[in-house]
């Protein structure tokens, strides 16, 4: 059985943990810039988990003796290698793409809250006013749309005068043929 150390047990595991902790610290650093701006970007559920894994590989990479920095880089290339393949993959296959990503949706449209949608992604009206706020709109009368992004975020979308909401229009329609 191990022995159990609660204050102090020298400087050797002290020392392993600067070594190591900078050289994948650094190695982290150099995969991500390396495998594009899409890794940083805001994050769909795969860009999640490996941002997560990440994170946890590298906690565990810092307390765990029996892990080299040999390991901890294969780890770190095998999470950057895999989310490359996958946005490749995003890109190449609109079946996949909708497997990983989530699809936007409206939450509100033409003065008024879309309630079943709102509860489907567990979204308060209480949020969705904020966020007209933070856009620094004074009124609801001035919105036109708001929906809740692949990422997470809330876009508030200011009326116009034009007819044509081509930002959002896919949105609309695939609401509607949810509604028949």
């Amino acid at each position: 059985m191990d022995n159990i150390v609660f204050f102090w047990n020298g400087w050797e595991p002290l020392l392993r943990t600067i070594v190591v902790g900078t050289l994948t610290y650094f190695s982290i650093i150099f995969i991500l810039r390396m495998s594009g701006k899409r890794t940083l970007a805001s994050m769909n559920a795969f860009d999640f988990v490996i941002t997560v894994a990440l994170g946890s590989a590298y906690g565990r990479i810092l307390t765990a003796k029996q892990v080299s920095v040999a390991e901890a880089v294969t780890t770190f290339l095998l999470l950057a290698v895999l989310q490359f393949i996958v946005s490749k993959l995003e890109n190449k296959s609109r079946w996949f793409y909708q497997l990983v990503t989530s699809q936007p949706t409206l939450l509100y449209y033409r003065g008024q809250f879309i309630e079943k949608a709102m509860r489907k992604q567990r979204v308060r009206e209480d949020s969705l006013l904020g966020a007209v706020r933070k856009k620094k709109f004074s009124s609801l009368n001035e919105v036109e749309a708001i929906v809740l992004e692949t990422d997470g975020s809330i876009s508030v979308i200011k009326k116009s005068s034009e007819t044509n909401q081509s930002s959002y229009r896919s949105i609309i329609e695939r609401q509607e043929l949810q509604k028949k």
